[in-house]
């Protein structure tokens, strides 16, 4: 069942990304101050593929290859806390070639993909064919899942990893995460308990890193998978939409050249709306979410489109927290 919420802030919504907190807060430390912030502790970088992993103060780690930027970080026994860091920092190092190898299939739908991360990110798009999907919109949540399945191990409790806003979590029993939601400007958080399916969280939207076929704010997806949120979270920002003279649009092409979006439009501008037009926009994404929710794709959605959200699925809102029930 979908309930809407009234934000009356006026102030314009930061970009659509989610971020943990509390005990586990984000990343604090820029990249190109990483030897600084790491005190020479595990900081390393491979000549053969330019990977670097930093341990941050809190103990986070710090990812970081090209466009990927990941920010990990364990809990348990102090052992096993540096084991499972220096696994996922491992595992990380070949992650850019691995899909390298593989971007041209990556960005066709439907193409046959060999490795173990381009497996992932197909097989959590497939679900959502035969609408336009490309494995490419799963590539975040899939990074997320390889690094945070290296760090897990005997003797940690629960773990995560964030890529740029789309989360893998791994809880032991009892455990639990919280994530705030940056698109509301932290006024909405996740909790994830070990008991719940979600064990991934993901946001879209045209304001937000990635391209967006639609003009939604942010969507934010808590499925079961890191991937699959994220390839949910593309498909149902794309559906909150909109036929408005004032929205511009340029194709993706035109704007990066290689993009798997090839010449279809996406958005780069959106006035501000009248009531009613946000409505049926967010009502085209609701309609999207519900029936991924219907299939057991998805365990819950926050679509947000100027300071109005819309909830759905087991995500219950209770003043400053959303919870997976």
């Amino acid at each position: 069942m979908a309930r809407a919420v009234k934000d009356t802030r006026q102030k314009e919504q930061p970009r659509g990304r989610a971020r943990l907190c509390g005990p586990v807060s984000p990343l604090a430390v820029p990249a190109n101050r990483l030897a600084r912030a790491s005190g020479g502790s595990i900081f390393e970088r491979s000549k053969s593929v330019g990977a670097v992993a930093a341990l941050l103060p809190g103990g986070r780690l710090h990812l970081q290859h090209g466009p990927i930027d990941i920010v990990a970080e364990a809990f348990g026994e102090a052992s096993a806390v540096r084991e499972g860091c220096a696994r996922a920092a491992a595992r990380f190092a070949g992650v850019l070639d691995e899909l390298v190898a593989e971007l041209g299939a990556l960005r066709v739908a439907g193409a046959p993909v060999q490795g173990d991360i381009a497996r992932v990110m197909a097989a959590a798009v497939q679900p959502f064919a035969p609408r336009f999907i490309t494995p490419m919109a799963a590539v975040a949540g899939a990074v997320a899942e390889a690094v945070l399945a290296a760090m897990t191990g005997q003797g940690i409790t629960r773990a995560y990893a964030n890529n740029g806003g789309d989360i893998a979590l791994w809880l032991g029993p009892g455990e639990s995460l919280t994530c705030a939601l940056a698109a509301s400007g932290g006024q909405h958080r996740a909790t994830i308990r070990s008991g719940d399916v979600s064990r991934g969280i993901a946001t879209s939207g045209w304001r937000g890193r990635s391209f967006s076929l639609g003009i939604a704010d942010a969507v934010t997806v808590l499925a079961p998978t890191a991937a699959i949120a994220d390839a949910a979270a593309t498909m149902i920002a794309n559906a909150v939409d909109l036929d408005h003279p004032g929205i511009l649009r340029r194709p993706a092409c035109d704007l990066k050249p290689d993009s798997d979006l090839d010449d279809r439009l996406v958005t780069v501008a959106v006035p501000k709306l009248e009531a009613a037009d946000r409505r049926a926009a967010l009502g085209l994404g609701l309609q999207a979410a519900e029936d991924f929710l219907a299939r057991g794709l998805i365990a819950g959605a926050a679509l947000l489109l100027q300071g109005e959200t819309v909830l759905t699925g087991t995500i219950r809102l209770d003043a400053n927290e959303v919870t997976d029930d």
